[in-house]
């Protein structure tokens, strides 16, 4: 009998994020597909709205999020090493770069996806959706179904005035994480972590697999689509660790000062707006999932987006593990802030807590 069960599609961002640490992990478990009728009878009933991945665990508990998902799966199994990096720093990092791979490479994954491989995109949600019907039956339902995820693009920030950076931007990422993987096989060592599993759901599920995106990887970073392809492997390094003393590589810090060059700025104006709206709300009141309008700047192309409120609850998970650094490593952890442009984060605190309760980021 099978441990776990994954339901989601190859064509989903977050569902290979998901799979990929679960096959990583070596744990027990079958993937379906999210059809119609799983959406009807598990999701829906469960989650409370159409969401993938969702996987339900052995004794019957359906959970939905990846970070979720893969806390819960570390709990059972207790297998080492563990994904989350066991040094204090490493860990701040991962989840810093957790917060960069779910809730920044979304612009660029997004942006491919609906500006340069639509049709495509269409026909596998269709296929997904109702494989019994004919591929232009499937396409016709891929339309309606994908409308919703290519109306994201104006709440993600991708729009006209924008899309010269994102794409500017994406390019030289793809340069900086192939540097990085030239003298590492993965983000912080010889095996993956946290970082590695959320930098795949982007890189596997959008900008590998999709046909003209995935054309643009293999040109310009071939040795990205290689780590795609050694995760989507399994990701298995027998005898590799993490780097020794908690260090971070020099070669990961171009992909933090983007980090904090582009994402920092659209979080902190996100917060501002996050205090308005809890000064009066009460404690386990269910969190916008978009709290007002906001300007972006990529590489110097400036645009409208929303405020999404998710990458708050990624940052507060990344600001916990510097708040409970003993003070040698928040030394460490501060030398680094300041050297990718991040020394905001150091003084950074959320006006409220949040916690996730019934699959929704709400007041602590």
């Amino acid at each position: 009998m099978t441990s776990y069960t994954l339901y989601g599609a190859e064509v989903s961002y977050f569902t290979g994020k998901a799979r990929a640490y679960l096959d990583w992990r070596g744990a027990d478990y079958e993937e379906k597909p999210a059809t119609q009728e799983v959406y009807k009878t598990l999701i829906l009933p469960n989650v409370g709205w159409p969401v993938i991945p969702v996987a339900t665990m052995p004794d019957g508990t359906v959970v939905q999020d990846t970070a979720d998902i893969m806390q819960a799966v570390e709990a059972r199994e207790s297998a080492s090493p563990p994904a989350w990096p066991a040094g204090p720093l490493q860990r701040f990092v991962s989840e810093l770069l957790h917060l960069y791979g779910d809730e920044w490479l979304v612009i660029p994954a997004m942006h491919y996806r609906w500006n340069y491989n639509e049709d495509w995109a269409y026909g596998e949600f269709g296929a997904l959706s109702a494989p019994q019907l004919s591929p232009q039956e499937q396409y016709e339902l891929g339309r309606k179904n994908g409308a919703r995820f290519k109306g994201a693009l104006p709440i993600l920030g991708v729009s006209d005035a924008t899309i010269p950076g994102i794409e500017k931007s994406y390019k030289s990422f793809l340069a900086e994480f192939s540097a990085h993987l030239g003298e590492h096989p993965y983000l912080l060592g010889a095996h993956p972590s946290l970082a590695d599993f959320a930098f795949y759901g982007p890189l596997y599920a959008h900008l590998y697999r999709d046909p003209e995106s995935g054309k643009l990887m293999q040109r310009l970073a071939p040795e990205v689509w290689d780590w795609v392809e050694r995760m989507r492997a399994g990701g298995q390094t027998p005898g590799g660790d993490l780097i020794g003393s908690d260090a971070i590589p020099a070669t990961l810090e171009p992909i933090l000062a983007r980090q904090m060059r582009e994402q920092l700025p659209a979080i902190e104006r996100t917060e501002k707006l996050f205090a308005d709206w809890a000064a009066s709300a009460e404690p386990g009141a269910r969190v916008p999932r978009a709290l007002g309008d906001i300007p972006i700047e990529i590489e110097g192309h400036m645009g409208p987006a929303k405020a999404r409120s998710f990458p708050l609850w990624r940052l507060q998970a990344a600001l916990d593990v510097y708040n409970d650094m003993e003070e040698k490593d928040r030394s460490r952890a501060d030398a680094l802030l300041e050297r990718i442009g991040g020394s905001g984060l150091k003084t950074f605190k959320l006006p409220a807590r949040l916690k996730r309760e019934n699959c929704q980021v709400v007041l602590a």
